[in-house]
């Protein structure tokens, strides 16, 4: 034998095979452990979308009804405003003109910032909307239907803010 190679036997068949083995197998658990990670990055992927959906959800509704205790804290006003209207009768005069131009100003500023005003006077009975106080007899309205209104509601961005208290035609 020549003294620089290296004695190097031939394997046989069956010594390899082991070896094969023992690299499928680790090949194997590579890949399992790829699958594994792929599918805990997936997982924290849609974990943080779903995350950052829900703070924007959650920031969009504290900017819709950010200003719900200022416009809550104004409905005496509007109510007030309402009355002094109803106090000054139908006759134009200057306090009547100056009412209705403040009381229109006001409700228009409200709208810019999400206030519906709920004057149900003549529509149906709507229990999500009108709370009832009374029921009288109306022969000219339609069973059911709001006949009279107490104070009238409000809703902020489509959310109750104030229920209309109203008087409901018997059936």
């Amino acid at each position: 034998m020549n003294q620089d190679q290296p004695d190097i036997a031939p394997q046989t068949p069956a010594a390899a095979e082991p070896a094969a083995d023992s690299l499928q197998q680790q090949l194997d658990s590579l890949h399992n452990e790829l699958a594994l990670l792929r599918a805990e990055s997936l997982r924290e992927r849609a974990d943080l979308d779903n995350q950052r959906k829900r703070v924007a959800r959650d920031v969009e509704q504290a900017r819709r009804f950010a200003n719900e205790k200022l416009l809550g804290e104004l409905l005496p006003v509007f109510d007030s405003l309402d009355a002094g209207l109803n106090a000054a009768g139908s006759e134009p005069s200057p306090l009547r003109e100056g009412l209705e131009l403040t009381y229109k100003q006001l409700l228009k500023v409200a709208a810019d910032n999400g206030l519906t005003l709920l004057d149900p006077t003549g529509q149906p009975f709507n229990p999500e909307h009108h709370q009832a106080i009374s029921q009288a007899d109306a022969p000219d309205a339609a069973p059911g239907s709001v006949v009279q209104v107490f104070q009238k509601g409000y809703l902020l961005n489509d959310r109750l803010l104030r229920p209309a208290l109203v008087v409901v035609a018997r059936d």
